[in-house]
């Protein structure tokens, strides 16, 4: 039987969350997503959604962890030698969606020793884990505050570095795994340590619809789909596709996205005014800025686009008040970032990160 799943551009609300999820599809390396909220708020449908909207994958054939042919850099082992003597092939994949169970250990997620091969012919051979079967995909970890925290930490270690490293009973193995990270979880039921919070590059509060029009749609589009998941599907295909089309767009168009060091610096003066400690939410903050201009085909950033940004990915890290747990709302965020970015003095534009124009490249090799 086919299986249906819930159309990404048939949820109602919850513009936040969708938007993060898209700008995190657009470029993977913003570094995932946390998502807070009651049950019943579409928190493990979107998850879903967003992978059923990405299209196929270009991969390598027979490859365990579905290398990029044109990735090079990223290439397994046994991608690289295959590419080196001209010796592989290509398919199409769907992108991965793998589903982190409670009862997931360390062994499962990162790889271990096949023990059966090792049995049968007296060799070690490594039997990859979960993360190389997401490589280039979607992790999804249901009630992630409900997680060892070791398991976690092993997962967001492996999503910033974008490889996973394994070394256990004689293996030395290492492979891809860039994925996007996204965790659910129902704030009654605990939290996340603050160390832990922080790995997360976006987090979203989302409650469920107080308007009554928007909860009726919500329960007409539901059924509808309950029923007749087939046709429900079909009435939102064109939809799926423009906004399919619209983020590989996007993600072609990411590295014409310039920004200068006035955008950087705007960006610093608004962490430190909210007190943010380190420096990740900098980092961020910038590409998700980019990411947003992406998305709407700009090659540069905007004020607008640094304080949406900001709104994803202060919240979590900023404290209201001197010992309160209580985090400072997305709109205040915006808001307050709005402002400060209005009031700050404009110093002389020039570029920067990769942006330097070619005279600015003479400047420096001189």
């Amino acid at each position: 039987m086919k299986r249906f799943v819930f159309p990404f551009t048939a949820i109602v609300g919850q513009s936040d969350m969708k938007l993060s999820l898209i700008l995190n599809a657009i470029d993977p390396r913003i570094g995932g997503v946390l998502i807070k909220g009651e049950r019943g708020t579409a928190k493990s449908t979107a998850a879903r959604a967003l992978a059923d909207l990405l299209p196929e994958q270009v991969c390598m054939a027979g490859c365990r962890f579905g290398c990029d042919p044109e990735d090079t850099l990223h290439f397994c082992d046994e991608c690289a030698e295959k590419y080196a003597e001209h010796q592989f092939e290509i398919t199409n994949r769907k992108t991965p969606f793998v589903n982190l169970p409670l009862s997931a250990t360390e062994d499962r997620i990162v790889g271990t020793l096949d023990f059966e091969k090792a049995l049968t012919d007296g060799k070690k051979h490594f039997e990859p884990g979960l993360l190389a079967q997401v490589n280039r995909g979607i992790l999804y970890a249901d009630e992630v505050n409900l997680l060892d925290d070791h398991v976690v930490d092993t997962l967001l270690d492996a999503a910033a570095m974008g490889i996973n490293h394994v070394e256990r009973e004689g293996i030395s193995f290492t492979h891809p795994a860039r994925f996007i990270m996204i965790g659910t979880m129902n704030p009654e039921e605990g939290d996340l340590r603050p160390q832990l919070l922080d790995r997360f590059a976006h987090s979203i509060e989302i409650h469920g619809e107080e308007d009554p029009s928007q909860r009726v749609e919500i329960v007409n589009r539901t059924l509808a789909f309950e029923q007749d998941p087939e046709t429900f599907c079909s009435s939102f295909t064109k939809q799926q596709e423009e906004l399919a089309e619209r983020i590989i767009r996007a993600q072609r168009y990411l590295s014409k996205v310039q920004y200068t060091a006035n955008d950087i610096l705007a960006i610093a003066e608004l962490t430190t005014s909210f007190h943010v400690e380190g420096h990740r939410a900098d980092i961020v903050i910038l590409k998700t800025a980019r990411a947003l201009a992406a998305f709407e085909f700009r090659n540069s950033i905007t004020p607008e686009d640094i304080s949406k940004a900001a709104s994803l990915t202060l919240p979590h890290r900023i404290i209201t008040g001197h010992g309160s747990d209580n985090a400072i709302k997305p709109e205040e965020i915006e808001s307050k970032a709005a402002e400060i970015l209005e009031n700050m003095p404009k110093a002389p534009e020039r570029p920067a990160g990769n942006n330097f124009d070619e005279d600015d490249k003479k400047k420096q090799v001189k």
